[in-house]
Parts: structure tokens; sequence; C-alpha cells
């Protein structure tokens, strides 16, 4: 299945990455053909990708806006996924504690996106999503990530045997909840082997997810909102994680 990718570094990550095969590069007339630009037209040459300059009017039907495409698009095949033995496979080979970012019922593009761009920076060894209702790897959210997509093992299974092999190879399932049930978040060890579940923009985890976990974490809340968005928390957990996993 062929796609369109818009903007210029998620377009580069694709190129960069070499997990796609590369088909065609469209390239807004008029442009300055230097820097980031400049380099994603020499890998796509080099990847025999066909480069051709085109108005910015093909380039705006592929994307939301010219803010969005930045004179770039890149049509590449599908978002290649992993499999959870894949993920399991990186933290051996790096001789590293286990690190999982489990996603339950991810909806908004933007959301994953940005969990994905925030997972792939803290160096996580890949990354969980269930198998429907929940947002995909797509264009648009290859775009939201600024292409951390391409540098990230992404499986899509059911999350619940997702979190048995988990605890199987030793990882602790941490779930972060806001719920009364949940521990502050620094009352828990998160440096060791471990696998983050981050739950849905509205409901949380699903309930037998949460189960699933072997501790749920709230994050401390001190001004008048009573909550943060999922991918804002989930970025400050993974943080938390890779301080903790860095003192120790």
């Amino acid at each position: 299945m062929k796609e369109w990718i818009t903007g210029r570094n998620p377009v580069y990550e694709i190129l960069r990455s070499g997990n796609r095969q590369v088909f065609r590069l469209w390239v807004a007339r008029g442009l300055d053909e230097k820097g980031r630009l400049g380099e994603i037209i020499q890998l796509a040459e080099n990847r025999k990708a066909v480069v051709s300059r085109v108005n910015r009017q093909q380039l705006d039907s592929l994307a939301k806006g010219p803010e969005s495409h930045q004179g770039v698009a890149l049509e590449s095949s599908g978002y290649p996924y992993s499999f959870l033995p894949d993920i399991l496979e990186v933290a051996r080979g790096n001789a590293e504690p286990l690190f999982v970012l489990i996603l339950d019922m991810i909806q908004n593009p933007q959301n994953l996106g940005s969990l994905l761009r925030s997972a792939e920076a803290v160096g996580v060894h890949g990354v969980v999503l269930p198998l429907a209702r929940a947002a995909g790897v797509t264009p648009a959210v290859v775009h939201a990530s600024s292409g951390a997509t391409e540098h990230l093992k992404i499986a899509q299974m059911n999350l619940v045997q997702a979190i048995a092999a988990c605890k199987d190879a030793g990882a602790w399932v941490v779930g972060l909840e806001g719920g009364r049930n949940a521990q502050p978040a620094e009352d828990v060890r998160l440096d060791g082997a471990l696998a983050l579940v981050v739950g849905n923009e509205g409901e949380g985890m699903r309930p037998l997810v949460a189960r699933s976990c072997d501790v749920l974490i709230r994050l401390p809340m001190r001004g008048r909102v009573d909550s943060l968005n999922a991918a804002a928390a989930g970025t400050v957990a993974l943080y938390l994680a890779l301080m903790a996993r860095q003192r120790a």
C-alpha cells in the first residue's frame, strides 16, 4: 500500500531510515534547494525515487496547507510494523533493561504522534498499539511525530497479551492513571525493566488492561486543572522513567 508523507522532517526521516520503499518525491517549484531540502533531494535520488518539481497546488491537495507540506511530499510504502519479540530483542541486544511504551486506545493522531516522538526521544525499545479502535501509524501520525515513527519499532497486538509477555521478560508494568487507586509517581520505582501503559484521551485504560498492570501511578498536580491530556501526561511519565534509569 502506498501513501503520501508531507513535511520536510517526516520526509527526511523516512529517507534517512531506509525502512520503507520510496517511489516519488514532489518538490514545489521555485524553492531554494539548499539545506535540509537539498539533503532530501539527494537522499531521494540515492534511493532511486523519481524527483519532480510540481506546482504548489498539487502539494496542497495532499496536505491541509503549505505550512503542513513545506513544499515537499514523498510517496512511500506504508509503515512497516514490527512484532513484540523484535522489541524485546532490541533490549537484549543493547544489554539494557527493557523499556516499552504501551498505548491503550489512543485515538487522536496528534496525541499519538506526540507520544511516539517523546518515546523515540527517551530511547524506548519499542511501542505497542492495540489491533483495533485506536489510531495506527498513518501519514498524519508520521507528520505529528516529526518523523520519529521511522526510528521506532511499533507493534500491534492484544495489549493484555503484550503486558503478559513483558512481565515474562522481567518488566515491571506501570499504568499511568489519575484515579484514587493510583500511587504517587514519586513513590514508585521506574529504574528497572519497565513497560509503561498510557490510556485513552478521555476514559483512560480499559479495565482489563488496568488490572493487568503491576501498579498504577498518578502524576502530581498542583494547579487548578485536574488532569493533563494523554500526550502530555505520557511524555512526563516517560521522562520520569528516563531520569530514573539514568540515575540507576
